[in-house]
């Protein structure tokens, strides 16, 4: 599991450190970090350290000195390193002195870069706030060269990833000592993510990622003892006349994920058994019989009938997940979730999180998640590249999908019926969401590969559906249970 801390976490963290260590060392520890990614990185893309050339953007403060050392450091081991100095007032006195006397050269913004085979971002660190100013926009304007940003991409809010204006888009971002929610929130911005110990110890984090072992432990297997009953029965509602669709998505998922039992209930019979003949389907909930958890709303409509259908499955005394037009008949009577004593798990994208709640997520996602689930009494899973997930404790978990292959119709559809049969197997909604997120993602740069857990470069990818995403779902789950990381075999669009 990782954790993810903010900028004030993390300066705590940093405090009795800075306070017990020789001036200056915690930042070449940094530094060192810094630099023995960007050689890493040099000799993957070049073939060699020594006899290449990287340019190292220098902002105020301490950002801008953790760059300088790196610099430094690659200056000894033979490389060519500019240093732009965007405040040279305030650029850090010891790291530009130690630069200089290793031979690195100073240039102003306005200076011929030529073509570097690595840029340094050094401009803001976790202290910054809005986009980058004007020079520093334009100077990063200018750029050819891959990126390699210092803690973070500069102009990218450390605590919510919002990027509101210029900023830099770097293809690795080198995080000093802990990671922080930009890593997850801002990931497009990010690139691949290098994390470098310098001593830290920020404690419990508020916000955490499952990575390939835990979701693979949590993922529900037939134990010795095991009936399809004793491993979870899922009910899904979904699906209407004119959407059959989404019924044959969500209950395939159900079944899919899980060894258990899946009962459908709804006019969507006949399509559901066609693609998934174990399924016990039905068309009147009232015949669908004992379920320990629901899932409901993906395309059942917003009518009378389903209005009255919804209000009786939250009415049952289990879990149940309401999606797409449940939510839809939700923002109407929010009551019905917060009388509940059973938990729930609403899973809007950020269209039916605004009807849930009257405006839009806003730039800061987690705080939005964590305003609703507290207030409806529920668990809450929003949608994106980087889904956030919250319950009434405001404990946060967050995916980051590596990509956006998923943004496709009825992958919605197929997310629902996977969280909850995790549900019905046992899992909290907090878990089974981010257990069942990470599965979801993972399936859908298989699919985006071509099928297999072999995503060696070069292969390519191209678009999905939400049928191929299901198709994948079980080699996902089969990777994710061997405990091999989504981020060794990245689909990234």
């Amino acid at each position: 599991m990782r954790g993810y801390y903010t900028a004030d976490e993390v300066r705590a963290a940093e405090a009795p450190l800075l306070a017990s260590l020789p001036d200056g060392a915690l930042m070449r520890r940094a530094a060192h970090g810094l630099a023995t990614v960007v050689a890493a990185e040099l000799r993957a893309r070049t073939g060699g350290v020594a006899g290449r050339t990287i340019t190292v953007l220098v902002g105020s403060g301490d950002n801008g000195g953790d760059a300088l050392w790196a610099g430094t450091m690659l200056r000894k081991r033979g490389v060519a390193a500019t240093a732009v100095l965007l405040k040279p007032e305030k650029a850090h006195a010891a790291g530009l002195a130690a630069f200089t006397a290793a031979g690195g050269r100073v240039a102003a913004p306005s200076d011929d870069l030529g073509l570097p085979d690595l840029v340094i971002d050094g401009i803001v660190g976790i202290s910054g706030r809005g986009p980058l100013r004007p020079d520093a926009a334009a100077l990063v304007d200018r750029i050819e060269a891959p990126i390699v940003s210092a803690d973070l991409p500069s102009g990218v809010d450390p605590d919510t990833g919002a990027v509101d204006g210029p900023a830099v888009r770097a293809a690795v971002t080198v995080a000093f000592g802990a990671l922080k929610p930009v890593h997850a929130l801002g990931a497009a911005q990010c690139g691949r993510v290098e994390l470098v110990r310098i001593g830290l110890s920020p404690g419990d984090a508020g916000i955490t990622a499952l990575d390939a072992a835990d979701v693979g432990a949590a993922w529900p297997v037939p134990g010795a003892e095991d009936d399809k009953y004793s491993q979870g029965v899922v009910g899904v509602v979904a699906g209407s006349d004119g959407y059959p669709g989404a019924g044959v998505l969500c209950t395939g998922a159900a079944v899919t994920a899980t060894s258990g039992l899946v009962r459908y209930a709804g006019p969507c019979t006949g399509e559901v058994l066609a693609h998934a003949p174990e399924v016990i389907a039905t068309a009147e909930l009232a015949k669908a019989g004992r379920v320990q958890s629901w899932v409901v709303g993906p395309g059942m409509g917003t009518d009378d009938a389903a209005r009255r259908t919804l209000r009786t499955v939250l009415d049952a005394d289990v879990p149940v997940l309401v999606d797409a037009d449940g939510l839809t008949l939700l923002a109407e009577d929010p009551d019905l979730v917060r009388s509940r004593t059973a938990a729930t798990l609403l899973t809007p994208h950020a269209g039916e999180f605004a009807r849930l709640t009257g405006k839009d997520p806003g730039p800061d996602r987690v705080a939005s998640v964590r305003t609703l689930a507290a207030d409806w009494n529920a668990h809450v899973l929003l949608k994106g590249r980087a889904t956030v997930i919250a319950g009434p404790s405001g404990l946060v978990f967050v995916n980051e999908a590596g990509g956006s292959w998923s943004a496709t119709a009825g992958a919605g559809d197929v997310l629902a019926g996977i969280i909850g049969a995790l549900m019905a197997a046992g899992l909290t909604p907090d878990r089974a969401a981010a257990v069942g997120a990470r599965a979801h993602s993972l399936a859908a740069n298989l699919a985006a590969r071509g099928g297999g857990a072999d995503l060696s470069a070069g292969r390519g990818t191209a678009p999905i559906s939400a049928g191929t995403l299901l198709a994948h779902l079980r080699e996902s789950i089969r990777v994710l249970r061997a405990g091999v990381s989504p981020e060794e075999m990245p689909a990234t669009s």
